[in-house]
C-alpha cells in the first residue's frame, strides 16, 4: 500500500469521528428524510432536468460493455492486469465538460467505481485505482471535478455497492464465476466503502449526489428480507448518515428498483420513464421525491465496440421531453472509448440536442409536470403562469384528435393566449370548467420534428 499508513490512519480517525456523531447526524438528516440543505438541493436538482451519465473504466479496453468481467467469468486475478495497459491518452476533462455543457446538460454523473472494483480516483483504501495501478497515473475524478467547477456543472458520483473482485464483498447472484475463493468478513468491505465515500466527499469539493448501484445483487437471496433488515444489511443506516454528515446538501439516490428507503433523496428509474416498466425491473411505485430516469444513447452503458445502435436525435428529444413530462430528469449515458475520447456518434447527437435546447429549453428547464398526466398525443410541462403542450407528431394521428387536442386541466385561471412556441403564431382554444381544447393547424402530424410545442399563458 502506498504512502498510506498516515493517510489511512487519518481516514480511519475521520470515520470514527463521524461515527461518534452518527445519532445526531441521523436525527438531523432523517427527520422525514429531509433537512434544509437537502430540500434546496432537491429543488436545484429538479430544475436541471438533463444530465449526462458516464460509464468508463478498464472494461472500455475490452469493448464488450461494463459487465464483461461477469459475462465472461474473468478471473479476479486476471482482470486487474488490464490496468497495466490503461493509458487513455486522449482523455481531456475540459473537452468532455464543454461538450456536455454545449449539449444542454446541467450535471454529470460518473462511475467512480463500478462492479469490477476499479476506482477512477486516487484512493488510499486500495491500490486498485487509476493513479496507482495504471501507467496513466492521473486522477480522472479530480480533473473532471475541477473542470465542472470552472463550467458551473454539478458533479454526481456513481458508486457500486457490489464488487466482483473482493473476497469480502457479501456474495450475491453476480460475480460467481470470478474465482474469489471463500467468503471473507463483510464488515471489512463495508468499512472499505465508508473509507472511499469519505474520500469522495472530502477531496473533490461539492458533490451533488451519491448514486448507488448494486443493491439488486441480492434480489434472489433465499432470506425473507424485510425493508428494515435489508436496510441494515447494506449498512445504509450507517452509510447514509455518513454522507449527509460530510456534505449536508449531498443527495442520495439508489438504483435498487424499489420504493425509496429512509435517507434517500431522489428516486431512480433505470431504462424507463416513471410510470412505465418496459424493462421489467421496477418493483416500486412513484414517490414524491425528485425523479430521475437513466437511459443509454445506444444499447450499452460502457463502451461496446459492436454497438452502433444509437437512438436518433428525434428519439432522444422525445425521450427527454417524455421524461420531463413525467416530472423527472433524464440522465443520458455516454460510454467513452478506451483512449478517453467520446464516440463521434454520441457527440453528433449531443450537439443536436444542445441546439434544440437552446431554442426550446424554456419548456424543459425549471418546469414541473404535476398538473396534467401524459396524454395520448404527448405530455405537458408548466412553470408559473405558462403551460407547454408537447405534442409528438408521430403519436398525434393515432390519438384521433380531429384537429384539436384536449387538456384535462381544470382551473379558475383564465387562458390569456395560446400560440405555437416556435413561431408565436396564435392558436384558437376553448376553455371549459372540465378542461381545455386547443385547435391545431393542419399537417402537424406529418411534420418532421420530434416535438410540436404549444404555449398556453394564463392570467396571473
Amino acid at each position: 500500500m502506498k504512502r498510506a499508513n498516515i493517510r489511512q490512519l487519518l481516514t480511519a480517525v475521520l470515520l470514527l469521528l463521524t461515527g461518534t456523531s452518527m445519532v445526531t447526524a441521523q436525527d438531523n438528516a432523517y427527520t422525514n428524510g429531509q433537512n434544509e440543505q437537502i430540500i434546496k438541493s432537491q429543488q436545484a436538482f429538479r430544475e436541471k432536468r438533463f444530465g449526462i451519465f458516464i460509464h468508463w473504466g478498464l472494461y472500455s479496453m475490452v469493448g464488450q460493455g461494463e459487465w464483461v468481467m461477469q459475462n465472461q467469468n474473468i478471473s479476479y486475478q486476471e482482470y486487474p492486469k488490464l490496468a497495466q495497459a490503461f493509458y487513455p491518452a486522449n482523455f481531456d476533462a475540459a473537452e468532455w465538460v464543454r461538450s456536455f455543457k454545449q449539449a444542454g446538460a446541467k450535471y454529470i454523473c460518473i462511475t467512480t467505481r463500478h462492479h469490477d472494483g476499479f476506482s477512477l480516483f486516487d484512493t488510499d483504501a486500495s491500490d486498485y485505482n487509476v493513479v496507482d495501478a495504471t501507467p496513466f497515473g492521473r486522477d480522472i475524478i479530480g480533473e473532471l471535478a475541477e473542470e465542472c467547477r470552472k463550467e458551473g456543472i454539478a458533479l454526481h458520483f456513481y458508486y457500486s455497492t457490489l464488487d466482483w473482485g473482493r473476497a469480502d464483498y457479501p456474495r450475491g447472484r453476480t460475480g460467481r464465476g470470478t474465482g474469489r475463493g471463500p467468503q471473507e468478513d463483510p464488515e471489512n468491505y463495508f468499512n472499505f466503502m465508508k473509507s472511499q465515500l469519505t474520500e469522495l466527499l472530502t477531496k473533490y469539493g461539492d458533490v451533488g449526489c451519491i448514486w448507488f448501484d448494486g443493491h439488486w445483487d441480492h434480489d434472489e437471496d433465499t432470506v425473507d428480507w424485510t425493508r428494515d433488515s435489508v436496510y441494515r444489511y447494506w449498512h445504509y443506516d450507517e452509510i447514509y448518515p455518513l454522507i449527509h454528515n460530510l456534505q449536508s446538501g449531498c443527495l442520495i439516490g439508489n438504483n435498487h428498483h424499489l420504493d425509496p428507503f429512509e435517507g434517500e433523496n431522489i428516486q431512480i428509474f433505470e431504462r424507463d420513464v416513471p410510470g412505465q416498466n418496459t424493462a421489467g425491473w421496477h418493483e416500486g411505485g412513484i414517490s414524491d421525491l425528485p425523479l430521475e430516469t437513466c437511459q443509454t444513447m445506444n444499447r450499452s452503458w460502457g463502451y461496446r465496440i459492436t454497438d452502433n445502435n444509437y437512438k436518433s436525435f428525434h428519439a432522444l428529444i422525445k425521450y427527454l421531453v417524455s421524461t420531463a413530462g413525467r416530472d423527472a430528469n433524464l440522465l443520458l449515458n455516454v460510454g467513452p472509448q478506451p483512449d478517453g475520447s467520446l464516440p463521434e456518434a454520441a457527440l453528433e447527437r449531443l450537439s443536436q440536442m444542445g441546439e434544440w435546447l437552446q431554442t426550446n429549453g424554456e419548456t424543459i428547464y425549471g418546469t414541473r409536470a404535476t398538473l396534467v398526466k401524459p396524454q395520448p398525443w404527448g405530455v405537458v410541462t408548466h412553470k408559473e403562469n405558462k403551460m407547454w403542450l408537447h405534442i409528438f407528431p408521430d403519436e398525434l394521428a393515432s390519438a384521433q384528435t380531429e384537429g384539436k387536442i384536449y387538456i384535462p386541466y381544470t382551473t379558475d385561471r383564465k387562458i390569456k393566449s395560446a400560440k405555437v412556441f416556435s413561431s408565436s403564431a396564435p392558436l384558437k382554444f376553448k376553455q371549459y370548467k372540465e378542461g381545455i381544447f386547443v385547435f391545431l393547424p393542419k399537417g402537424v402530424e406529418t411534420q418532421n420534428i420530434p416535438d410540436y410545442i404549444v404555449e398556453l399563458t394564463f392570467n396571473k
